[in-house]
């Protein structure tokens, strides 16, 4: 009996391991200065094709920068099926507790207190977060308003956060579409004042397929680095808008925690799996992540972004996202 118990609970340890190498993509870095720091990548939008873009980034990020990399996917918990339109289940964020970095994709999530406990107590840490996107609003709390957590939800109006995590951390919440949304796409123009940061070394020229955001006021501590001007029509050749003002596309600031610990923070309302397509938003990126970590020193313009493999994004939209694939089906090979 002793044996057949223990053959049993070996079976269980090996059944529960193995799920829990299959609800995420883990990549080992190779060579590089980001060796032995570890990125943890969080994907979890209905819209924009995050499941798409972060396994993307997190193989590029490993393979040629020596970083550790854990890209963690929205799926329904019973089937592993990575489902973007589960607002409540994004599991693996234990892995935040050995996190240098966590790179963000996310739009109103209203994740269990027990693993949003992982990302509080990593914020408060004072490490880094590059948020991409609909991140402005990357938390919504509609079904749980006694949450402790609760003042993360964008649209927060009482409280120590206002705005929520987006407007305090990031800078800014979701306010509302400045471009025609699925008409119009998005010009990023280099700030001249700050042409020099190390966010933009190669960094020459990004068009996007979404539109232009609306910020309404980033904090005086904000860099902004790309500014977004709207553009007639959804391709790289379309005609620039002059009817409509430039909008703040990607900033970079420092947030100071109650407890004193500041994180640095990049952010940019850019981020469709489409626009990974091109090499310079691979570059922001990859940018963004060194200076996040502090190593700023190693960025140069020639570091490699080339796709780790074949990469075929699809169109944003909702209710478009690839159905049935679990983590393992986004992996670039």
């Amino acid at each position: 009996m002793t044996r057949i118990l223990a053959l049993l609970f070996l079976a269980t340890c090996l059944a529960f391991n193995s799920f829990s190498q299959t609800d995420r993509l883990v990549y080992k870095g190779k060579s590089g200065p980001g060796k032995g720091k570890n990125i943890v990548l969080i994907s979890g939008d209905e819209e924009y094709r995050s499941e798409e873009a972060m396994p993307l980034m997190g193989k590029l990020l490993a393979e040629h920068h020596g970083f550790n990399t854990t890209v963690l996917f929205a799926t329904d918990p019973a089937t592993g099926i990575v489902n973007p339109e589960n607002q409540t289940h994004i599991s693996g964020l234990e892995t935040l507790k050995d996190a240098d970095l966590v790179i963000l994709m996310m739009r109103f999530r209203e994740l269990p207190d027990e693993n949003m406990k992982y990302f509080d107590d990593y914020l408060k840490s004072g490490k880094p977060v590059v948020a991409l996107r609909t991140s402005t609003h990357a938390f919504a709390y509609s079904r749980n308003k006694t949450s402790p957590f609760a003042y993360y939800s964008w649209n927060a109006k009482d409280g120590k956060w206002p705005g929520g995590f987006g407007r305090q951390v990031l800078g800014e919440t979701w306010v509302a579409h400045h471009g025609h949304h699925g008409k119009e796409g998005t010009r990023a123009l280099i700030n001249g004042l700050f042409h020099q940061h190390p966010v933009l070394q190669g960094v020459d020229d990004i068009w996007g397929e979404t539109d232009v955001y609306t910020i309404n006021a980033l904090p005086d501590d904000a860099k902004v680095l790309l500014w977004g001007q709207v553009t007639l029509g959804m391709t790289p050749a379309s005609e620039l808008s002059y009817g409509k003002a430039v909008m703040p596309l990607a900033w970079a600031r420092e947030y100071t925690q109650e407890n004193g610990k500041k994180n640095r923070v990049f952010a940019s309302t850019l981020g469709t799996a489409l626009e990974f397509n091109r090499e310079d938003m691979r570059r922001l990126v990859v940018n963004a992540a060194y200076w996040s970590v502090g190593l700023e020193n190693q960025i140069n313009p020639d570091l490699n972004v080339s796709v780790p493999g074949t990469y075929r994004p699809t169109m944003f939209g909702f209710g478009k996202h690839q159905k049935g694939k679990k983590p393992a089906d986004f992996e670039v090979k």
